[in-house]
């Protein structure tokens, strides 16, 4: 037996216990080769009869970590992947998982597939499938219900997040959390379980009935996603629960091919593998990025405080800097105050919040500076505030340590003009609130280095940033693409389509709120204040209908009014009698416009704004676009961001 091995798995034994090893790098995916090694260890073990039971690890980082991403959008390809997992299943010998990394998807359906399993400390399961337009496809929806019962089952497979180790354990997804040498502890387990009576495989275990309220509280959850794979997915969970086992796989199976046709799977892929190449762009795979163990954050307001708190929550030392005692005390609470809200949401406990705090120096010197290795500006929107803030930095902070600005529209060329030693200076534009979004536009200059733009790329990695490079531009990418998107939306107001109707048409989109909607919640006057700086800076700039509601006082939800009214305490957006007088005269007679049709509108506006912004070489690639809008702007990834679906669309001509 200890010969026979494939390009994939190999096979030895410990006495009667048949060691399967999977190698295949870098994540063990379920590619074609695998799973006919699968299959041609289950037939090697089953022949030799001094084998009485099967321990399946995996070599490297992690257990199988699901499909073979090279595999994705092609017909499937057999040995099919339930055929594999009912194979092991079927053994005659117990096979028993033992996880370590993460098991997920194909992998986790084939460790269900296993009589038993047991994971180290650290590991993590589950089945993501549906955060790629998809269900499983592989008993995931029948036989973990059977092993756990539904209503895990159903918080499982429809969120598509992991469960650590313990959480699996105690659900009964898995028969043992072991420490030491994971290949040791599961061949002991084997062991151990072969002088006892076997329990029933999982396609033979009895599911519990659930009521119909359940499934109608359920289905309302799931359905708050948005897309249709989590609906689909608790429908077959409802079914494999209530069916014979074979008429579930078949009802899920066929779900499975179905969905990964459709076009949410196709836009879901499409942000998969954006996302995977957004993170180490070609261009900079053999540069070696500054080493960053030290920050600097100048400003301690809404912005300053969320940088702040994001570089905490990745670990990183902040010196944080403010123009005096008050400001920096301010700044400080605004720090707690973050925190507090991890740990309410679970991020943080009261010790890790005090970690956090205890990870911050508070200052009003510039000299505190010299210890960091970046220092991020992330001060007042104004061009002479700005170029202040870097004429202290020159003074006081080390000649590499790099210096970023964290501006939104001002051009990065004026704030840093006369810097000394221009290559370590970049733009890094966060999007608030800075601890929670996601986006980082990454803005180089001509004169940023190599090694610094890389760096910038690695904090992005290190924050859990989606970080995409822009040129520059007024707006960059995702500011310069919202301001059409507003501008084309305030078009359709003046052509007669009623602004409820506007932000209806987007939410149906699957956006969570309309471009009205948006603006009441941020606040109309910031775009204002934008807009009146360009104008007092000499730039013909037109009067918009924002600018209207703003000098009349209506800066949105924080004055009780913007496009929409609202009562005190209460966040509901009602029409607006006063709004109708102010733009009396300015717009058409209502007309009534087809949802999809408005939607349609302000979608193909984004794109062509985006296909001007690939002409000018201010994004790189389509993708680029697509993850602004989707990390940035709230678009719904299973739509794969405005350029996606312009191609999907067949919108071959964007010009304009």
């Amino acid at each position: 037996m200890d010969a026979k091995n494939s390009s994939v798995v190999r096979l030895r034994r410990a006495g009667d216990i048949a060691i399967v090893t999977v190698d295949n790098p870098p994540v063990n995916a379920l590619s074609v080769a695998l799973r006919q090694g699968l299959l041609d260890a289950v037939e090697d073990c089953e022949a030799d009869e001094a084998v009485r039971a099967v321990v399946l690890q995996c070599a490297g980082r992690t257990f199988i970590a699901g499909a073979d991403v090279r595999e994705f959008g092609k017909p499937p390809q057999p040995p099919h992947l339930p055929d594999v997992v009912a194979r092991i299943e079927g053994a005659r010998k117990p096979w028993i998982a033992a996880i370590h990394g993460t098991a997920l998807g194909g992998g986790f359906e084939v460790a269900m597939g296993c009589r038993f399993r047991v994971a180290a400390p650290d590991a993590k399961v589950g089945l993501p499938e549906v955060t790629l337009g998809i269900v499983p496809g592989a008993s995931g929806t029948v036989r973990t219900a059977r092993l756990a019962g539904v209503a895990s089952a159903v918080e499982l497979v429809t969120s598509g997040r992991p469960w650590k180790a313990d959480k699996a354990l105690s659900a009964g997804l898995l028969d043992g959390v072991v420490a030491g040498n994971l290949e040791d502890e599961a061949i002991a387990f084997a062991r151990a379980a072969l002088d006892r009576p076997l329990p029933e495989v999982a396609s033979e275990r009895p599911v519990e009935p659930m009521p119909e309220a359940f499934w109608q509280e359920a289905k309302k959850a799931v359905a708050k996603a948005g897309h249709q794979a989590p609906v689909k997915a608790l429908e077959l969970i409802r079914q494999g629960s209530e069916l014979p086992f074979s008429d579930a796989m078949a009802k899920e199976r066929e779900a499975f091919l179905t969905l990964r046709q459709s076009d949410e799977a196709a836009a879901l892929r499409h942000v998969f593998f954006a996302e995977r190449a957004a993170g180490r762009p070609d261009a900079l795979r053999f540069v070696t990025p500054r080493q960053v163990h030290t920050v600097g954050v100048i400003g301690g307001g809404t912005m300053g405080a969320g940088i702040a708190a994001a570089l905490r929550l990745a670990g990183l030392p902040v010196v944080l800097i403010e123009r005096d005692q008050a400001a920096l005390d301010r700044g400080m609470d605004t720090l707690s105050t973050l925190f507090d809200g991890a740990v309410k949401r679970g991020k943080l406990d009261a010790k890790g919040k005090a970690e956090c705090m205890d990870g911050v120096t508070g200052s009003v010197d510039y000299s505190a500076l010299v210890p960091c290795d970046l220092v991020i500006e992330a001060v007042f929107e104004e061009i002479g505030v700005k170029r202040s803030v870097f004429a202290e930095l020159v003074l006081h902070c080390r000649p590499d340590a790099i210096l970023a600005t964290n501006t939104s529209y001002l051009d990065p060329r004026s704030i840093a003009e006369g810097l000394p030693n221009p290559e370590r200076f970049i733009g890094l534009h966060f999007f608030s609130p800075a601890h929670i979004m996601k986006l980082l536009e990454i803005v180089p200059v001509t004169e940023t280095a190599e090694e610094v733009l890389a760096s910038a790329f690695a904090l992005a990695r290190q924050l859990g940033k989606m970080p995409v490079k822009a040129g520059i531009c007024e707006g960059f990418i995702g500011n310069r693409i919202l301001k059409r998107y507003r501008s084309e939306a305030e078009t359709l107001l003046l052509d007669g389509v009623a602004i409820a109707d506007i932000d209806q048409a987007m939410r149906s989109f699957g956006f969570r709120m309309g471009p009205f909607e948006a603006q009441d919640l941020g606040g109309l006057d910031i775009a204002f204040l934008q807009r009146e700086g360009a104008r007092a800076a000499g730039k013909d700039v037109p009067e918009t209908l924002g600018d209207i509601l703003v000098k009349a006082g209506r800066k949105g939800q924080k004055t009780g009014g913007g496009w929409y009214d609202y009562n005190k305490g209460d966040r509901t957006p009602r029409p607006s009698d006063a709004v109708a007088q102010l733009l009396k005269g300015r717009m058409k007679a209502q007309k009534p416009m087809p949802l999809d049709a408005i939607s349609s509108h302000l979608i193909t506006a984004m794109a062509r704004e985006g296909q001007a912004l690939l002409e000018e070489g201010i994004a790189g690639q389509p993708s680029d676009i697509d993850l602004v809008e989707i990390h940035g702007y709230g678009f719904p990834r299973w739509k794969g961001g405005p350029m996606f679906w312009a191609e999907r669309m067949g919108l071959t001509n964007l010009a304009g």
